[in-house]
């Protein structure tokens, strides 16, 4: 490690930080994290923490998985990098893409898009689309539909379907024919409807109403997060995902399912469109493709929307896009060595099973808590506390007292993630018993700091 008067003198001073003010993190330098194992954290002062954020949703297997980094010590001897762009191809990624055929079979997948991460995974997903509709003969489908609170990464594209101002007024205007739909959200909705099943009619008949409105010829495509993530953990009721699969299919729209976050376990089901019965055209996945060890993606594509690109004789079927990392030998391995892990280790119960535990705690935190306006979880290690100062308002908390429990909950040996008046939990999927009992407690004491 470095020295740690030298880390700290530095922190902060000489980059900006992903989604953070940079005056904010000059004031208050941010945690520096120096080392990882299992599900724990050490930051630079030695101090050990359960890493409740799992890195940023994607270390699933935790941070010792050996397998994983034996594969990428042992590429990185072979083959480092080179490129599959047009003529060139590698053997990790070949290996990959047969794994991920077979793993996405279920949910009827069988093409691979090699890309860098989420965001790029979202943004091939999109030019897909509508090169999809223009190759069939109907180029006027050029709008896309998406739900307010989602959250679709932050290219140009990605963001312009995003659900969340916070992530979308500082850069407007963004790409234009891009529309939102009320979330099936229980706890805050246009609706004031508390009932999940009755909200979730309401959200697909709004959808209904806007493809109306529209033109549903004017359509490429709807696109969602089968469990909304950074918007808050917002599970919509089990109706919800097959009801837009069944809207876009009598409209001839496309449903792409962003599972950046979901896919490979997180649900308590191998992916989050599975967890709710639903196939759909387009998957946008990264994050827990590698582990979080190593930057890389997938979009996988149904076999119908392949086809009409593999007997295209027009020349049009090209895939005009792509990037240098596209298929990263290194980041292949690490992926087939990942996915072998994920398998053997059944890696989706674990994850159902202790996310059951961490939501029943988080249920008794309400009931001790006032500020625990409402608290969501129930399908995997996806979980959320919103905070307010008033119940019967709604009212969220204030940034200083939020602050507060985030300072408390890590002093009591917890890493957790604030984003707005929401405590979003995600931990590793090796969690155990005891670990989600100590995110539990912690959590507890921060409350009481507020």
């Amino acid at each position: 490690m470095k020295d740690s008067n030298f880390l700290k003198e530095n922190n902060a001073r000489h980059m900006w930080h992903p989604m953070a003010h940079p005056a904010e993190s000059l004031a208050n330098p941010p945690q520096i994290i120096t080392g990882g194992r299992g599900v724990r954290i050490t930051d630079v002062d030695g101090k050990e923490t359960i890493d409740a954020v799992g890195g940023l949703w994607n270390v699933n297997l935790g941070y010792s998985c050996q397998p994983v980094k034996d594969a990428i010590a042992a590429q990185l001897e072979q083959l480092p990098y080179y490129s599959t762009f047009r003529g060139t191809s590698n053997d990790q990624v070949i290996e990959l893409s047969f794994m991920l055929r077979e793993f996405f079979a279920p949910d009827g997948l069988s093409r691979a898009f090699f890309t860098s991460g989420g965001s790029d995974s979202i943004e091939i997903a999109l030019r897909l689309a509508r090169q999809y509709h223009k190759l069939r003969g109907a180029p006027g489908r050029i709008k896309y539909l998406s739900l307010k609170k989602g959250y679709h990464g932050t290219h140009t594209g990605g963001a312009s379907v995003n659900g969340n101002a916070n992530f979308r007024t500082q850069y407007e205007p963004l790409m234009p024919g891009c529309y939102h739909i009320p979330a099936p959200y229980t706890y805050r909705n246009p609706f004031n409807e508390t009932d999940p099943e009755a909200l979730a009619q309401l959200c697909l008949s709004a959808l209904e109403d806007e493809i109306a409105f529209q033109g549903a010829e004017t359509i490429a495509a709807f696109v969602m997060e089968p469990i909304l993530g950074a918007g808050g953990v917002i599970p919509p009721h089990p109706s919800f995902m097959p009801g837009v699969r069944e809207i876009c299919d009598r409209n001839g729209i496309l449903l792409i399912a962003d599972e950046v976050i979901t896919a490979f376990g997180r649900t308590g089901s191998w992916t989050g469109s599975r967890h709710w019965g639903v196939k759909p055209d387009l998957m946008a996945t990264a994050k827990a493709i590698t582990n979080g060890y190593f930057p890389f993606g997938a979009v996988m594509i149904a076999a119908h929307i392949a086809e009409v690109f593999e007997n295209d004789t027009s020349g049009k079927g090209g895939i005009a896009s792509g990037y240098t990392y596209s298929g990263h030998p290194v980041g292949a391995a690490a992926a087939v060595a990942c996915l072998k892990e994920t398998l053997a280790q059944d890696i989706p119960a674990n994850a159902a099973a202790r996310g059951a535990e961490l939501y029943q705690g988080l249920q008794a935190l309400q009931d001790r808590h006032s500020v625990v306006g409402d608290v969501r979880g129930g399908h995997g290690l996806m979980c959320a506390l919103e905070l307010v100062s008033d119940r019967s308002t709604k009212t969220p908390l204030g940034a200083a007292s939020i602050k507060r429990i985030f300072d408390a909950t890590y002093d009591s040996g917890v890493m957790v993630r604030v984003s707005g008046p929401n405590i979003i939990l995600s931990p590793p999927l090796v969690l155990t018993t005891d670990d989600a009992q100590k995110i539990v407690q912690a959590l507890d004491a921060g409350l009481s700091a507020a």
